[in-house]
């Protein structure tokens, strides 16, 4: 097994390595401390099925669903599809606009995931598209000025699936899906329970209020922190490959999905591992 820095900001590419059989304790280490050590890694050249897939990702954790159940994996309820493609009747097969705006995946739910595994069954040709952008969090807390550390420090806000806002190009929930999904408050900075850093944990997706400000005044942090977050020298862009699992951690990242160019299928399965209340 061989781990390669993909970029300053964050990332590693994982080769060697077969996820479809078991893993022995210490590559399973191996992996997890990669993880830890780059935020972000690309699992190159895997053949996993529905089972396989679930399995690696039940290692590190409990692994859940999606509100919007319409979308999971027929048999699979722990796997999410994500694509735009539609079956013979024209309806989605998938989540056709996730990851369109900047966020941590499920950062609305009291107990936030701890990472996500996203599997290429079916990608753009190359320069069509489908990428996606990794922006670290303990970058972005690291480098603010110091006074505005200070006046972040302690500050909660609340969350929401941002589904619940008025997008007319989302795919809304249904009221019984919206009432699976409560709002919640969380810190505006959490500490990461496996390193000790500190990340800032706000993203424009499903951030919606800091709590004690006004609504101008919230707004304004909320927009000088997202614009901080997504400096280019935080950002790094995943470039796909055919059979990737790429596994992010969603403690001390956001990210966002550039869409596939008209006339390009993008078809993946995700798992999505249940994490802890930040802190």
């Amino acid at each position: 097994m061989k781990v390669t820095p993909l970029s300053e900001a964050c990332g590693a590419e994982i080769t060697g390595v077969d996820l479809s059989r078991p893993l022995d304790d210490a590559t399973f280490e191996a992996i997890h401390k990669a993880l830890l050590d780059h935020c972000v890694i690309a699992i190159r050249d895997q053949d996993l099925t529905p089972e396989t897939h679930i399995a690696f990702s039940e290692r590190f954790g409990p692994v859940t669903g999606h509100v919007l159940d319409q979308f999971l994996l027929p048999g699979y309820p722990q796997v999410l599809r994500i694509s735009n493609k539609t079956d013979a009747d024209g309806n989605p097969l998938g989540l056709r606009d996730a990851g369109r705006y900047w966020h941590s995946d499920v950062s609305y739910a009291e107990k936030p995931s701890m990472g996500s595994l996203l599997y290429a069954l079916e990608i753009p040709p190359a320069g069509k598209g489908g990428d996606t952008l990794f922006a670290n969090m303990y970058k972005a807390y690291e480098t603010l000025p110091n006074a505005t550390k200070a006046r972040i420090d302690g500050l909660t806000a609340v969350f929401m699936i941002g589904r619940k806002r008025n997008r007319d190009d989302r795919v809304l929930l249904s009221d019984e899906q919206e009432e699976r999904s409560p709002d919640v408050i969380h810190p505006v900075v959490r500490t990461h329970p496996e390193t000790g850093r500190k990340a800032l944990f706000v993203n424009p997706a499903h951030t919606d209020r800091i709590v004690g400000l006004d609504p101008a005044e919230s707004r304004a942090l909320l927009d000088e922190l997202n614009a901080h977050s997504t400096r280019p020298e935080f950002v790094y862009r995943h470039k796909w490959r055919l059979r990737d699992l790429v596994f992010w951690d969603n403690r001390c990242l956001m990210h966002i999905a550039d869409p596939p160019e008209p006339g390009h299928d993008r078809h993946m399965h995700r798992t999505t591992v249940e994490g802890d209340r930040p802190v």
